[in-house]
């Protein structure tokens, strides 16, 4: 039996989705401020400190250690609780803030804790502990490109968790290893072990545009990888829209640069 709120869920569309949480009489979900989409009438919100999980100390100085540790990853200070009022099901939506994948997580199938990237909750059944995960080995926390600081998500609820663009899932088996772009893990159960790899070569490390460093994951266990992280997307767009981005698409010189990128005009 799960301790947290078992909640039923739908997604929605393929590049920009958004999540449809069934609630039953009294039941409650929590999210991201900003994640709202819409919901029924009979739904009341609620915004409180923290995640309101069972794990969370409700004592002033608790929801403060609580909603600080939230700051650490990037997180609001404040969740939003969506609890059914009414006396039959209710729906409350949730829209992804970029295009990519939903990804649903049952974390009583997952060994209660997963551990994803900063910024990737969505929102989850009430119940679920949204905490930290501080990288252990000083090599991963300063080149590993998250930080010493990930997010965990703990209990035996729903959770779901938002990736660009195609969400690759992914079973090591013990002792396998696969070496990923930092920047491209979205989560992995908490059995696989984490680390950084030097990628070597003095033409790779000046000229290969990849980075210094892999993250290496090892099994057992599952982990979610991402093909287009946010900062990649980001820093594309900012290329184009920067001060020294070609100012002249529209003129004929324009035209001569993106043939010569390759680019069609």
């Amino acid at each position: 039996m799960r301790s947290n709120h078992e909640i039923d869920y739908r997604i929605y569309g393929e590049e920009m989705q958004y999540v449809e949480v069934e609630l039953d009489p009294q039941e409650t979900a929590v999210a991201e401020p900003g994640s709202f989409m819409m919901m029924d009438d009979g739904l009341q919100m609620e915004t409180i400190f923290g995640d309101g999980s069972a794990q969370q100390n409700n004592s002033l100085l608790g929801k403060l250690f609580s909603a600080g540790k939230r700051m650490l990853v990037g997180e609001n200070l404040f969740m939003t609780a969506y609890t059914n009022v009414s006396n039959t099901k209710r729906q409350v939506c949730f829209a992804a803030p970029y295009a990519g994948k939903i990804i649903p997580l049952d974390l009583q199938q997952l060994g209660g804790k997963v551990i994803c990237q900063k910024d990737a909750f969505l929102c989850a059944a009430k119940g679920v502990s949204i905490g930290i995960e501080f990288q252990k080995k000083l090599g991963t926390g300063l080149f590993g490109g998250e930080g010493f600081i990930m997010e965990k998500l703990e209990g035996d609820g729903m959770a779901f968790l938002h990736a660009g663009g195609y969400v690759l899932e992914k079973i090591l088996q013990p002792g396998e290893l696969i070496k990923i772009d930092t920047g491209c893990i979205v989560g992995f159960t908490a059995n696989v072990d984490y680390d950084i790899q030097f990628v070597g070569g003095i033409k790779n490390t000046l000229f290969g545009g990849e980075g210094l460093f892999f993250a290496t994951l090892r099994g057992p266990g599952k982990v979610w990888i991402q093909s287009l992280p946010v900062s990649r997307l980001a820093s594309r767009i900012l290329a184009y829209g920067s001060v020294g981005g070609r100012k002249e698409e529209g003129s004929v010189l324009g035209g001569i640069g993106n043939l010569l990128d390759g680019d069609r005009w």
